[in-house]
């Protein structure tokens, strides 16, 4: 269960740095008030009712308004992330290997040994008590 919960724990954190740092735009394409088209990628497709520019030089001078618009909303990545360690001072440099030596043995069991009998020496024999009671196990 506490592997489990690590796991995901992990896996959460490194997608929040992963959308924190990303950067994109979002372009839309409206004519009058209703959205034809957006793209997250690329450019957006027009309704084909943009009006047509026409040369100076025409003897007729009549401009119509455009109803339609175009709307780019550009979404920043933080850009700021540390990831040089020869900056850090003495007490982050600390932090960081004890967290790092902490982190590796969440994952490997200490193997130990539990002889507490490793330092103790028996009595001495002085007569074997089986010899003397002659009780044998067979």
């Amino acid at each position: 269960m506490k592997k489990v919960f690590y796991k995901i724990s992990s896996a959460c954190l490194a997608l929040i740095v992963l959308l924190s740092t990303v950067s994109f735009t979002v372009d839309s394409h409206y004519c009058g008030d209703t959205l034809v088209d957006s793209s997250l990628f690329g450019h957006v497709e027009t309704c084909g009712m943009e009006v047509q520019q026409q040369s100076p030089s025409s003897e007729c001078d009549i401009s119509k308004k455009d109803c339609c618009s175009d709307e780019q909303v550009i979404v920043e990545g933080q850009d700021t992330l540390k990831t040089s360690f020869d900056k850090l001072d003495k007490d982050q440099q600390l932090f960081v290997a004890a967290f790092i030596h902490t982190y590796i043995n969440l994952f490997f069991e200490s193997q130990e040994d539990l002889n507490s009998y490793r330092d103790y020496t028996p009595p001495p024999l002085v007569r074997d008590i089986q010899v003397l009671d002659q009780t044998f196990l067979i």
